[in-house]
């Protein structure tokens, strides 16, 4: 019988859900899209700033892993435990907690990943720089094959080891979040968005 994931070690975790990228998939904005949904029943309208569609999944033109990541911004007045516990209760498992941050996951079973799979970021007012990175993926081409092009590379040494991954993803990361708020430094970030969506 397979090992309660509560039970395996940071590596044995590591090796049963291993990094894979994968082309770009038609049915991840509509995995978004339904799993959006559904959170939007769930938690309460007047503690959320906005929820968006986050990541390479988002981007629509690059290899990714294939998970939909989903930023839950809140408002000050939230109450984050009640929000825990609304997110515990529709599937999702706390995967670490902060102060300012909570990082949430569905799909990962004892067996392996589930067909629909999804990380969920829950942050404060303004903690969103997600958005910036990924909006300039979109309207930079360049930028994201650069990126698809350095994931690719690490995705092989970094197979079983999700948080080297990462960091070795981060100058990048940063490099394009700080051109994108110069381009848009005259543009509030509910107008960015906006105008993105339109």
């Amino acid at each position: 019988m397979p090992k309660a994931l509560a039970e395996m070690t940071l590596e044995e975790l590591w090796r049963r859900f291993p990094i894979e990228l994968v082309p770009p998939r038609p049915e991840w904005p509509m995995m978004y899209a339904d799993e959006s949904a559904g959170l939007k029943n769930r938690l309460p309208a007047d503690w959320i700033v906005r929820m968006e569609h986050i990541g390479s999944t988002a981007v629509g033109t690059i290899w990714a892993k294939p998970i939909v990541d989903i930023l839950v911004e809140t408002t000050g007045e939230a109450d984050w435990e009640v929000l825990k516990t609304i997110l515990l209760d529709a599937g999702y498992l706390c995967m670490s907690q902060s102060e300012n941050r909570m990082a949430f996951n569905k799909g990962y079973t004892p067996q392996g990943f589930a067909p629909s799979v999804f990380h969920l970021h829950l942050r404060r007012p303004g903690d969103h720089d997600e958005l910036f990175f990924r909006d300039y993926l979109i309207n930079h081409p360049e930028a994201a094959q650069a990126y698809q092009q350095l994931k690719q590379r690490l995705a092989g040494p970094y197979r079983f080891d999700r948080d080297g991954y990462t960091a070795a993803k981060t100058e990048m990361i940063q490099k394009y979040t700080q051109k994108a708020k110069m381009e848009n430094q005259d543009r509030p970030m509910q107008k960015f968005i906006e105008n993105k969506e339109k």
